[in-house]
């Protein structure tokens, strides 16, 4: 899972259910997919004023729609390998 070889510290981008969007600094992640972030911003301060105030969260797996990642911190090679191995046992 990409998530796990992130390190406290990498910044991401989480698009929840609700459609609110959040930045901010990962501090942990655990295997449901809970996520703490620090110094967090929403990406829409006018629709969510009440986030403004908020500077750290925890934001429950299930409502993660997707998780943002910057480009360098992605490993695309081990993700090409999974595709592939899960690829060719799907053919079997």
């Amino acid at each position: 899972m990409v998530l796990r070889n992130l390190e406290s510290g990498d910044d991401l981008l989480g698009d929840m259910v609700k459609a609110v969007s959040i930045c901010g600094t990962l501090h942990s992640v655990d295997q449901y997919l809970n996520i703490k972030l620090t110094d967090i911003s929403v990406t829409d301060p006018e629709k969510y004023p009440h986030m403004l105030s908020v500077k750290n969260c925890f934001i429950r797996g299930s409502v993660v729609r997707y998780v943002q990642l910057p480009a360098d911190e992605v490993d695309t090679q081990l993700l090409q390998d999974a595709a592939r191995k899960e690829a060719l046992q799907q053919k079997q």
